[in-house]
């Protein structure tokens, strides 16, 4: 048992968030300190406010249900410069196969193909090691294929809580292409992948 002295949970909190390797559930911080976790959830959003008000470079955001310090957009022109990184691009065969499995999920390498029209091994294989899907299993078919699904890496990289989320295919069908063409990954994705290609 711990000794009785004053905490502030939200500087706890704070560490925790800044060693975390990923988005920390409210559930996870409330068994670390030893709290409810409806107060949990009650510092985070309480540390959400105090970031916003104070515009710091970083923003406190919920994604794949658990809360993550991410760096905000409009300064990515900066830390790109300061990590001497190039913005790093989706090409459309990439993009075209992410959205059949966001969309999709669970779906085999055969309707990728089917879908897009062309032979999809290539890019579901860099996919694959980008882990921004995953194997879900296999189909309950002959020849027991492989079955697709995105990952929680793929909902850190989107910043999306959940996949809901996700635009909708009409949203996403009215996106200009030369605007998905250029989709850049957040910078905080950009050094893992950079000088990668996705075709």
């Amino acid at each position: 048992m711990r000794p009785l002295v004053t905490v502030d949970f939200k500087a706890v909190i704070e560490g925790l968030l800044l060693v975390a390797d990923g988005p920390i559930r409210p559930d996870r911080i409330a068994l670390v300190l030893e709290i409810e976790e409806r107060q949990a959830k009650t510092l985070l959003q309480d540390l959400q406010e105090d970031y916003e008000r104070s515009s710091r470079g970083f923003a406190l955001q919920l994604v794949d249900g658990g809360f993550q310090l991410r760096t905000r957009p409009e300064h990515a022109e900066w830390i790109r410069a300061f990590r001497k990184t190039r913005p790093f691009r989706f090409s459309r065969a990439a993009l075209e196969t992410l959205a059949i499995v966001a969309y999709r999920q669970p779906v085999t390498r055969a309707e990728i193909d089917y879908l897009r029209g062309v032979d999809s091994g290539g890019v579901i294989r860099t996919l694959l090691d980008k882990r921004l899907f995953r194997i879900l299993g296999k189909k309950d078919i002959p020849g027991k294929p492989l079955i697709y699904g995105t990952s929680r890496e793929f909902l850190e990289l989107f910043g999306l809580r959940d996949l809901a989320g996700l635009p909708t295919l009409k949203e996403f069908n009215d996106l200009p292409s030369d605007m998905l063409a250029d989709m850049e990954l957040p910078v905080e994705e950009q050094i893992s992948l950079e000088d990668d290609s996705l075709e």
